[in-house]
This record gives structure tokens, sequence and C-alpha cells, in this order.
């Protein structure tokens, strides 16, 4: 199956993750697409194929002869998208050789240059875009496609020498659970790669320090005649919680290593009120100041509104996977080597978010992250560029091959 077919066959199916959830998967949904992934892997030949209770899928190419002693690397991607928008009826447009200007989605929305100036450096490319409705998946479903259009290759070229390589497919990382039960001695990889990144060429190892953090708050609702002394609206103290946050650091204003409060949610009516909010920093220690101060803000307005009106509820999710990989420094040396040979410039970056290939890290299996080409993740402007997706598939097959010399 040829690689555009493959990823717009993968974003046709709707398995968009949901923080409510107490479930795993937190919908079922995203089980549909890992049933057809395991499907597709058996009917490649792949053997140790493996889908458990909780939606997880593994499988072994297995080594070519001579090279059964290499190291057993992996290649993971998750299947999820996030909550953060519809991935339902996703209707992708295709643009051959784009030329470098604006994109219109629909006769209401235009993705401009000028706001997204990384369109540039794609001119000349296929592109995949929204129509504007809904995002379009390629987090993670370009990584799958990749992931899947390399094992095709390997699979079909048994000239092609490489160690055994394990693949592995997981639900939920876009709502930080993605590897709550994945069971890193089963994989039995020494080292593996998330292909989850976005910009041709990146290769992470860094990331985001992660908490999600809801407050839960309860008003008193009277009737707004009479209300004064007696009313406590809980939108209100959701408001007052929000400017008690330093502004400056909210993601609309930060980049780099900058760390942030990130407000995800509100939702309520006066007398109860919810709301959501994402941490983030590349620093433990900064990270953990953060979580302080979140906890001061609550607690200062517990003793301004009353100490059962405010319940913060603060998780951490992932932390930052570098003094993890920077101990086996052949993961990334091969990295590198893999994409010089396909010809693509490494950029070498902290990743303004997590992976899954964070928490695998914490668990023993060393994790960077590889580009994927997909762009604008989250949203109705999310797009990818189809030549970069094919050498992000070319890098695999160069690690595979690397691995086993």
């Amino acid at each position: 199956m040829e690689l555009k077919e493959r990823f717009l066959k993968y974003v046709s199916y709707d398995t968009q993750s949901s923080e409510e959830s107490a479930t795993f998967p937190s919908t079922e949904k995203q089980k549909v697409l890992l049933g057809v992934l395991r499907d597709e892997m058996e009917a490649l030949g792949m053997t140790e194929v493996t889908m458990d209770r909780y939606g997880y899928v593994m499988g072994t190419i297995p080594a070519t002869p001579g090279c059964v002693n290499a190291p057993v690397i992996g290649f993971i991607a998750h299947v999820d998208t996030s909550p953060d928008m519809s991935g339902k009826d996703v209707r992708p447009r295709v643009i051959e050789e784009y030329d470098g200007g604006d994109i219109v989605l629909n006769g209401q929305l235009t993705m401009r240059v000028a706001e997204f100036p990384e369109l540039a450096f794609f001119k000349g490319h296929t592109l995949i875009h929204t129509d504007g409705t809904t995002l379009l998946g390629a987090d993670d479903k370009a990584g799958v496609a990749e992931i899947m259009s390399a094992t095709e290759y390997l699979m079909t070229h048994p000239e092609v020498e490489h160690g055994k390589i394990r693949i592995g497919f997981t639900p939920d990382e876009e709502v930080g659970r993605g590897v709550d039960h994945f069971d890193v001695a089963a994989f039995g990889a020494d080292f593996a790669y998330t292909v989850d990144g976005g910009m041709e060429g990146e290769l992470e190892y860094e990331n985001f320090n992660a908490a999600s953090a809801r407050i839960d708050i309860q008003g008193r609702n009277v009737h707004p005649g009479y209300a004064k002394g007696k009313m406590i609206n809980a939108l209100d103290v959701a408001c007052e919680l929000q400017t008690l946050l330093p502004a400056e650091q909210r993601p609309q204003y930060t980049e780099g290593y900058e760390g942030f409060y990130h407000c995800v949610g509100v939702n309520g009516t006066v007398e109860r009120a919810a709301v959501s909010y994402i941490v983030r920093d590349h620093d433990a220690d900064r990270f953990e100041q953060k979580k302080v101060f979140l906890w001061s803000c609550v607690d200062l307005l517990k003793k301004k509104y009353g100490d059962g009106v405010l319940t913060l509820t603060l998780k951490d999710q992932y932390f930052n996977m570098r003094k993890m990989v920077e101990p086996h420094p052949q993961v990334i040396e091969k990295a590198l080597e893999a994409m010089k040979q396909a010809g693509v410039k490494p950029l070498v970056r902290p990743i303004r978010g997590g992976t899954d290939g964070a928490r695998l890290s914490f668990m023993g299996l060393p994790c960077p992250n590889l580009f994927t080409g997909g762009m604008n993740f989250h949203g109705k402007f999310e797009y990818c560029s189809l030549d970069t997706m094919r050498k992000a598939r070319q890098v695999i097959l160069n690690l595979a091959q690397l691995w086993a010399r």
C-alpha cells in the first residue's frame, strides 16, 4: 500500500481520546483502528503480533540471517487524536506541488503564510490538509503510516539486513495516559524511537515535565436580586484564579525552554464550576515551583471564599526524558546518521510537549522522538507534507540497517 493511501485510510478512523473518561483506553473507538493495524501486521507476515485488552498492539519484524545478535530496536506511534478538536469525518485535501502561497481551507477559512511561516519550507511539496472543520490526525497517524510503510518494505525485501525490530501502537497518548499499561518487558526492545514529531529533521530527546490540574469550585447560588453578601459565583472564582496566574506564562507568550500554565477547559454555572489546566516546564525545579504557585493561588482563594469552595487535584503526567536518554549516546548518534543518509538536515531541539517516549524512557526503554512531517497539530490548520513523510519512512529504514552493523 502506498504511503499516501495508507495515511488517508488511517485518518478516516475517528480515534479521539477523552480526558473525562476513567476507562482505558479512554474511548473504545480507538480499538477499531488498533484492530485494523493488528490485522495488517499479521497479513504482512510479522511474528509475535498481539493486541492486549488495553488496546496495545505489538509485533515483530524478525531479524535477517546473520543479524540475530544485533540490539533489538522498536518504533512506536499513537493512534489517538487530540480531544481539542473533532477527528470525526475528516475530509483531507491534497495539494500537488504546493506553490508556497496561502491555502484556502473552505469559504470562510484560509491558512495564511503570514500566520504560519513554516509553510514556506514546504514549497514544491505535496501537502495534505484539512477542510477547516476538523483536525487532520497527522498527530500521530503520520507516524503510524510511516512505521507501517517501512514495515511493509522490510517484510517484502529480505535482502535488507537488520536485527529484530519491534513495532508498537498505543492509545491515549493525547491525554497523558498512553503508556499507563504498556508492558516494556513484553515489548522486549533495547532501545526505541517514537515517530511523533513534526518539522522535517526534528530529533527530540528533551521534553516538558508535565502535570494536569483540575480545580472544582463549589459556589453558592441565590436570587441575583438579593445576592449581596451571600452569593459565591463559581464562574467568577474560576476567572479570578486565572488572573492570579502570570499572564506572561501562557502558551501564546512562550517558546523554547519556557514553561507555561495553560487553561484548557472551563465549564459550570454560578453554583458549581470546574477549571482544567496543564502545567509545563523543561526545568525540574521551575516545574515544581509552578505547581507550588498554583497551590498557593488556590489556598489564597480558599482563605477569601471558604475552605470548601475550591478543591485542587494535581497530577504529574510525565517528566523530561533527557537524563534517561543521554547515558545512551548511540541512540542519538544513529538517528543523526540515519537522517543524513536520507538527505535530511537534523534539527535537535526540545519538544514543547511530550510523547509516550518520555515515560517509556523512565520505564527503562530509552526512546527519543523522530519527525513525521505533520504540522499545526490539534487543530483545523493541521497539515502534513507527503515528501517529508517519505523521508521519515526512509529514516526508519536507515535506522533498521544501522543498528544491525
